[in-house]
């Protein structure tokens, strides 16, 4: 969602007159099912662009039909099944409307210079460099701390009148109303928003990251596992917000996260996920 600031800092959003769902999809890792694949298709027909125009690279959807009807018409993954294929799209019409060139992953590029200024804004530091992400695009670094600022930043940005507080709020209200196009069915960000007590908004990420935006209480939330192991981070983001009574411990949606058993392949149970001594206290 901090890469989603500028497309609508910039009124590119407006200008294009793209919706809450548009704008969910700009702030996703999705499944690439149906619901999304179509949609960033749509999108991209707006802009007169095609599957070509993303730099994300070609990947198999995780949607299981999708998958299966694909592998039986002898199709191939088209960048459009990327899980960030949503966020490319913003990517593009911000550039278009820039006036800036294609090749928008580029360190370099106006649209990743203006993604790199909004990340030092909100994390209130100076990014030390980046990474290129399996989406291809540059993710800037900065610390546990620095990304726990931007959530609590985006969870009071309501609070506040100013462009970039306007557009965050924008982006968080359009998690909450799309919580399938954030990720997808079977996915704990989507289960965990639904299953929630209050308007919030979850995002997973690559290597065990997890964040969560409370705007009702001014909170943002951001937890990394030290293995990197998502089903930890998952197990750990049900329980602080169990902790903080976002989440009912006995809805189904978050017990299957919070607590669930380990099953082999004879569907027996041969051991349990749960949180460590304290999370939960």
């Amino acid at each position: 969602m901090i890469q989603a600031l500028p497309l609508v800092t910039s009124g590119a959003a407006d200008k294009r007159g793209l919706t809450a769902e548009h704008l969910a999809l700009a702030c996703a890792s999705h499944q690439g099912a149906s619901i999304h694949v179509d949609r960033v298709n749509r999108w991209l027909g707006d802009l007169d662009l095609d599957d070509n125009a993303l730099r994300c690279g070609p990947q198999e959807s995780w949607d299981d039909a999708v998958r299966i009807e694909m592998i039986r018409a002898h199709q191939m993954p088209c960048r459009v099944h990327n899980n960030c294929s949503g966020k490319h799209a913003g990517f593009l019409t911000l550039a278009q409307h820039l006036g800036a060139g294609p090749e928008y992953v580029d360190p370099d590029h106006a649209v990743q210079l203006a993604c790199r200024d909004a990340f030092e804004t909100v994390t209130d530091m100076e990014s030390p460099g980046y990474g290129i992400d399996g989406c291809s695009a540059p993710n800037f670094a900065t610390t546990m701390h620095g990304m726990a600022r931007a959530m609590g930043w985006f969870a009071t940005a309501g609070q506040r009148s100013d462009t970039l507080s306007a557009a965050a709020a924008r982006l968080t209200e359009a998690m909450h109303l799309h919580p399938d196009l954030v990720a997808g069915e079977g996915r704990a960000c989507t289960r965990l928003m639904r299953a929630s007590r209050e308007p919030i908004a979850l995002k997973t990420g690559a290597e065990g990251y997890f964040i969560a935006i409370l705007p009702e209480r001014g909170l943002g939330i951001a937890l990394k596992t030290a293995d990197g192991a998502t089903r930890a981070a998952e197990c750990a983001i049900a329980a602080l917000l169990v902790r903080l009574n976002v989440l009912d411990p006995v809805h189904p949606d978050v017990a299957a996260f919070l607590n669930p058993s380990i099953l082999n392949l004879d569907g027996l149970v041969t051991g349990e996920i749960k949180p460590a001594a304290g999370l939960l206290a």
